[in-house]
């Protein structure tokens, strides 16, 4: 048979329909994935559909959506507008003291970059108490939770009823049998993966709680939101006393996984307990999600009834001593606001260091921004440490992650490289001697476009002290990396860890 009857055939004639759909896809892709997307992001999925056009296109339909779309998106929207709405004397006697104490220019406009993308007002007179420990700091939300006369506000990633956690539910049932309104919100996949979740929504349920799962998935809401969109937020309220936020979630530092246990694996985390003003704009945020996935709407006027909630006296850290108070700006971020705001945090703090960058995350797969100003301050003499983990949970990332320690050396970054089995999952950054940001954001692309977090500004020397200390701990378990023996690695490693940078890339 020749070329032209073999064309004429029926054979013939579906190549060349899959020929001209696969040219399609391709044109089509170059002219649409780009659009307001990083170029890093925007080649990633090219290269995906190049590669695999049928498969790559379907993937990028279900994955590529960057916003909350509908009702979603409007609640964060309203979440912004709430906080631009607590424009009152108090926040601005605060950010008057702040420009007043002669601070680094740069940190007061971190201020206004903030309030210009969604965040809350700078508040003064808040109290802050850190938790670096794990089993403690489960122990001081179970305190305040006992304490509780009003209501209990709980959300985290991933929630789990284990014997470590039992305390804390055992918190919450009593609370809610004594009155209080106990409402809880958890991330639907971040806990469906663990074990102990279905124990957890069950003992809920079985108690009368309130609950709600958040960014729920199931096949009907694929055409609102991307499935991998997920709420990252850790918040804890109590009746506008005290509140807690930080990386902790609300399960045994083994995250329940049978293959931890066998590694031995153990999460580090940081948890920072809060009084003061700050405490009510954490609520707003809780609110704010709540209301997204109940459509309950609370009004201005319901939120201020919350804050003034009887008080049982100020709540003292677990030493029983009360901390000097710090200035605090707490800024929300997600896929509903659409600007980054976090990334755009972290990056001005960077330039604006004189002295020195601290940061500690669990994973850092940088954007081109953030590794411009990471290698930019080394560059021009600032001392930057980052405190990474040498293992983790996340095989992707992780190796994502190790793609760029080469760069980073050879700017001058340190890397420090926590000690296994421990997963050092506590996120912080400081930033020369009175700023810091202890936040629920990892520094990577997913919790700068996909994730709802939380992050909390903290201008105060003493709580920078206490991070330092904490920095210095954690570096005196770890080890530095070595440049020489870095990019002496074997081949098939380099060769993962950058095929695994490009899968980072796609969102």
């Amino acid at each position: 048979m020749d070329f032209l009857s073999w064309w004429g055939s029926p054979a013939g004639q579906t190549v060349t329909w899959l020929v001209v759909v696969d040219f399609l896809i391709r044109v089509a892709a170059l002219g649409t994935v780009p659009h307001n997307r990083r170029p890093s992001s925007a080649l990633a999925w090219l290269a995906l559909i190049f590669f695999f056009p049928i498969a790559g296109l379907l993937i990028f339909l279900l994955f590529g959506r960057l916003r909350l779309r509908g009702s979603r998106a409007a609640f964060e929207h309203r979440l912004a507008d709430e906080l631009r709405g607590n424009d009152d004397p108090a926040r601005k006697k605060a950010e008057l003291d702040v420009r007043l104490a002669r601070i680094p220019p740069a940190v007061s406009a971190a201020v206004t970059l903030n309030r210009n993308n969604g965040a809350t007002p700078l508040t003064a007179g808040n109290e802050l108490t850190l938790h670096t420990d794990y089993d403690e700091s489960l122990e001081a939300m179970t305190r305040c939770v006992k304490q509780a006369v009003s209501f209990v506000h709980a959300q985290f990633y991933i929630v789990a009823a284990d014997s470590t956690t039992d305390r804390f539910f055992v918190a919450l049932e009593e609370a809610h049998d004594r009155g209080v309104q106990v409402r809880v919100l958890l991330d639907h996949l971040g806990s469906k993966g663990f074990p102990g979740y279905r124990a957890a929504v069950s003992r809920l349920d079985a108690a009368g709680i309130s609950w709600q799962k958040m960014l729920p998935v199931a096949p009907p809401r694929f055409q609102y939101q991307r499935p991998d969109l997920r709420n990252h937020r850790k918040i804890v309220v109590v009746d506008n006393r005290v509140g807690f936020t930080g990386s902790q979630n609300i399960i045994d530092a083994s995250y329940n996984k049978k293959r931890n246990r066998r590694k031995n694996f153990e999460w580090i985390d940081l948890m920072v307990e809060v009084e003061g003003p700050a405490v009510a704009q954490l609520n707003t945020v809780f609110v704010a999600d709540w209301s997204a996935e109940t459509h309950e709407i609370e009004t201005r006027e319901d939120i201020q009834l919350q804050a003034a909630a009887p008080s049982t006296g100020p709540v003292r850290n677990a030493l029983g001593s009360q901390p000097l108070p710090s200035y605090c700006q707490l800024v929300p971020s997600g896929p509903g606001l659409g600007n980054s705001n976090n990334l755009r945090l972290f990056n001005h703090l960077i330039y604006g260091a004189e002295q020195r960058v601290v940061i500690c995350s669990p994973y850092l797969v940088p954007d081109e921004s953030l590794l411009i100003a990471l290698t930019s301050a080394a560059q021009r003499g600032i001392d930057v440490d980052v405190h990474l983990g040498a293992t983790s949970d996340h095989v992707l990332t992780h190796h994502a992650q190790r793609s760029y320690y080469e760069e980073l050396l050879r700017a001058g970054v340190n890397i420090h490289l926590y000690r296994q089995p421990f997963v050092l999952h506590s996120k912080f950054v400081i930033i020369d001697s009175y700023t810091s940001v202890i936040a629920s954001s990892n520094m990577d692309v997913r919790s700068f476009e996909l994730n709802q977090e939380i992050s909390l500004l903290v201008l105060d020397r003493r709580i920078v002290g206490e991070l330092e200390e904490l920095a210095a701990h954690y570096a005196a378990e770890s080890s530095r990396l070595d440049l020489s023996s870095w990019s002496k690695r074997p081949l098939h490693q380099r060769f993962f860890d950058n095929a695994c940078r490009l899968t980072a890339n796609l969102q």
